[in-house]
């Protein structure tokens, strides 16, 4: 169940299983732009989960990859492993958790100044999902949105994560949120690999006075100091 009011109903893209967080956006950006206030907690205010309704029981891909039983369940930790449907791909995955997160979240689309991608997952090498992901601010007129698609590995969530971060941190900041879109639709040849594929989809709403806030730790401080 959606913890914000409701809105208006979503335009289908994709169907499938979704989850919104229950975390409250901040009534107002203190610390924007030009207030001489460097904004803080910064963060994630609010994320949308998207992930397909189909999907392969680890158990019985262990019976038909003829492994010992419990390999993927219980070494790997894993029940089951979504795929998409034939009308499925990454764009549609993104389309639909950035949409459901800015109408659950009751955002106009011109408050967003930054949309950042982490995928592997490629459909047109020409056009990156950032650019399909435009399509949604279109009616709204806001087209000065910064950000790009990060490929690099499974890193490049994170690091999309980070580069959102980054600019709502810096004199770059014109005081509008960031999303930030994870998603890959990971399908692998029999073999060691094959139980850790899936596919999914996450967008997270960034900026400031967040209640889960980024902080900067060293995970391997000098020795006789704390991170």
């Amino acid at each position: 169940m959606s913890p914000f009011p409701p809105g208006p109903a979503p335009v289908p893209v994709a169907q499938g299983c979704t989850r919104t967080s229950p975390l409250p956006l901040p009534r107002s950006l203190s610390g924007a732009a030009g207030s001489g206030t460097w904004p803080k907690d910064v963060g994630v205010l609010a994320l949308e989960v998207y992930f397909p309704a189909q999907y392969v029981e680890q158990a019985e891909l262990e019976r038909f990859d003829g492994v010992e039983a419990g390999k993927y369940t219980r070494g790997l930790g894993q029940q089951q492993m979504g795929f998409c449907a034939a009308h499925e791909d990454i764009n549609s995955l993104c389309l639909t958790v950035v949409q459901r997160l800015v109408e659950r979240a009751h955002l106009s689309w011109d408050a967003i100044g930054r949309l950042e991608v982490g995928t592997e997952t490629v459909v047109d090498k020409s056009k990156a999902v950032k650019t399909v992901l435009m399509q949604l601010f279109r009616d709204s007129g806001n087209s000065d949105v910064e950000g790009i698609d990060t490929t690099n590995a499974c890193y490049g969530g994170t690091a999309s994560l980070f580069n959102a971060a980054d600019w709502v941190e810096s004199s770059s900041w014109d005081g509008r949120y960031a999303v930030v879109v994870c998603g890959d639709i990971a399908v692998y040849a029999t073999g060691n690999a094959r139980p850790t594929g899936g596919a999914g989809a996450i967008a997270m709403l960034v900026g400031p006075n967040a209640p889960l806030a980024l902080e900067r730790v060293c995970p391997y401080p000098p020795r006789g100091q704390r991170g």
